[in-house]
């Protein structure tokens, strides 16, 4: 294998290890600000099986550099900067799910915690962040959507390699039966975010998580700082930003459903 699981271990120690400073925003107006929020740890329950995912973390790396070698799953080609960027930042976000307050909406600051059942990953491309969510919270159910049949095709071979009870949805999200409903969707590195992020919010009852940049530091955002956003205001709340390790300017936005 590319990676040994030890190896891969040590490569994801600051994302697996690290605290969570939440944020929240003022709104989703253009020229928002990140700012420092409290720090608070993840109540993991029940507890992640490290070894396993490590283990699990290589396979699936062996499969994707050698997928990578015929077609393109990720311009990134280095072993070390795919665990890093990839799974690293996946199970970031995987350990978020994780926080016993994770989903209590503005709206309701009192209400009981539980973590998510079902999570969609909308556009999941080489599987990210969904695979690692899923290697991460086995009890999970996740659907990943991909249209590009190859791509689709890749994602069934991690599955089929790991074992896992993965769903993988072969076509775009707005073709799902409209009754198919989820806890969280997960989006990173989607085209035309403009339109996807609605089409995403549709789906997530409870959450939207965005793994993406600060929107002062994207070229798109630049552009129109509100890109996909405008769409979400008075259904969701203003997002959080949660600051991604090794990333100068990575973020978590965490979107929460504040109405129907």
């Amino acid at each position: 294998m590319a990676l040994t699981a030890e190896q891969i271990s040590k490569l994801l120690q600051p994302y697996v290890a690290a605290s969570f400073g939440l944020t929240v925003s003022e709104s989703t107006t253009p020229g928002l600000k990140l700012s420092e929020g409290p720090t608070w740890e993840a109540s993991v329950a029940p507890a992640a099986d490290w070894p396993s995912i490590y283990e699990q973390l290589a396979v699936y790396l062996d499969l994707l550099l050698k997928w990578n070698a015929r077609m393109n799953l990720t311009a990134i080609r280095s072993p070390e900067e795919i665990v890093r960027r990839h799974f690293g930042e996946s199970l970031f976000a995987a350990r978020y799910l994780q926080c016993s307050t994770w989903n209590i909406g503005a709206s309701n600051p009192g209400g009981k915690a539980s973590a998510p059942h079902s999570l969609l990953d909308f556009g999941s491309g080489a599987g990210f962040p969904g695979l690692p969510i899923q290697i991460f919270r086995p009890q999970l159910a996740v659907t990943l959507a991909e249209a590009r049949q190859k791509k689709a095709s890749f994602l069934r071979e991690v599955i089929r390699s790991l074992r896992l009870a993965t769903e993988v949805w072969a076509d775009r999200v707005e073709s799902l039966p409209k009754t198919r409903q989820f806890d969280v969707v997960t989006m990173r590195a989607v085209d035309d975010m403009q339109d996807a992020i609605p089409a995403a919010a549709a789906r997530a009852t409870r959450s939207l998580l965005i793994l993406g940049n600060r929107p002062e530091s994207s070229p798109e955002s630049r552009k129109s700082p509100n890109t996909g956003l405008t769409s979400l205001s008075g259904t969701f709340s203003a997002p959080e930003f949660i600051p991604i390790p090794e990333s100068t300017d990575g973020v978590l936005l965490h979107f929460r459903r504040i109405s129907a």
